[in-house]
């Protein structure tokens, strides 16, 4: 039994005439490196972008800073000289290309800090919420949108989809506010069940015990992550298996006497995983940025969390240095999802 990627090979091949791998790696190559160079050409315009995008922020930066000290305008100019803010506006720009080339993303207005280091500190718990709650919200995702699909129209079908439609309309900073107060705070006299502030407790154990500690740290955020991430597995799922399920080579698997399982698993699913491939890598640059709203309602120290306390001051090098990392993230995985994309479907190549 052949699958449509299988039965797109001869078509490659044929494509290909005369060494037909050396070619197909050729073009392989070919393709990978056109997408390098639009990656290349993208991250230059976020790194032009990014340093006018924060420029058009109200607020003065060192009137912030200088809050409570009962600063003379003598002394903000001498602070505003030695941020670099009294130079004309393009010569802070080529003075921002010239450290962003060489990886230095300067020193943070509000910490007095590298930023590389601050976003170095805060890079792991970011890593650790945002990874967690992509594996969960993919697994969950793909599951109930192969059985949703698969049993279109069912009762499992419509709950599945209308629940998961109905978490990914709720603004996320509302469902997660509604789940501390129920699952935080508790309601009554019934006491919260999971803390909903920082990463670990004050009084912190060693061992095997933080490792539980901090696990309980992470459920409310990580389930408010979940439930506004995980429809679009579904939905992405759910939509291809349909497409899957109508095809010619499903109805010949099952008139060949194949249990349901079987062709589902072994010829419908290969095929209708292909789409959420490119969601996945997607989803994954974006865990670099983490989930501002979750890290800032649950006190996360990650980068959502920093990225917000840089807007609030405002501090421009400390928001450049995070928002590229994230954009620059998101265009990486894109790229690659690409080129993954073109290895695993025949059909790409072949077009």
């Amino acid at each position: 039994m052949t699958t449509p990627l299988e039965a797109a090979e001869p078509a490659v091949a044929q494509a290909a005439g005369p060494g037909d791998d050396r070619s197909t790696g050729r073009g392989t190559l070919q393709y990978a490196l056109s997408k390098a160079g639009g990656a290349l050409f993208s991250i230059a315009m976020v790194i032009v972008g990014t340093f006018f995008l924060f420029r058009l922020l109200p607020g003065d930066p060192v009137r912030n800073l200088a809050q409570g000290r009962n600063m003379t305008p003598a002394q903000l100019d001498l602070e505003r000289r030695r941020l670099g803010l009294d130079k004309p506006l393009i010569d802070q720009f080529f003075d921002f290309v010239g450290d962003t080339l060489r990886l230095d993303l300067g020193t943070s207005y509000e910490y007095k800090r590298p930023v590389l280091d601050l976003i170095g500190e805060r890079l792991g718990p970011t890593l650790l919420l945002a990874g967690t709650g992509l594996v969960i919200a993919v697994s969950l995702g793909i599951w109930q949108g192969a059985r949703a699909g698969w049993r279109h129209g069912s009762r499992f079908d419509r709950f599945s989809t209308g629940a998961s439609l109905v978490l990914w309309s709720v603004p996320t900073f509302w469902l997660g506010l509604l789940l501390m107060m129920v699952f935080g705070v508790g309601i009554g006299p019934i006491p919260g069940l999971f803390p909903f502030r920082g990463i670990e407790s004050v009084d912190a154990p060693d061992g095997f015990a933080y490792l539980l500690d901090v696990a309980s740290h992470m459920v409310l955020p990580c389930l408010t992550l979940v439930a506004v991430v995980y429809a679009q597995y579904l939905l992405v799922m759910r939509s291809s298996l349909l497409e899957e399920v109508s095809q010619d080579y499903v109805t010949v698997a099952r008139a060949k006497g194949l249990t349901d399982d079987d062709v589902r698993r072994r010829h419908a699913m290969p095929n209708a995983l292909l789409p959420t491939v490119t969601l996945v890598f997607m989803r994954v640059g974006f865990v670099v940025g983490g989930a501002v709203t979750v890290e800032t309602i649950y006190t996360w120290p990650g980068l959502g969390q920093l990225f917000y306390e840089a807007v609030r001051v405002p501090d421009f090098t400390l928001m450049q240095g995070t928002f590229m990392l994230i954009t620059v993230a998101v265009i990486l995985m894109n790229t690659l999802a690409d080129v993954v994309y073109h290895v695993l479907d025949p059909r790409v190549r072949a077009a």
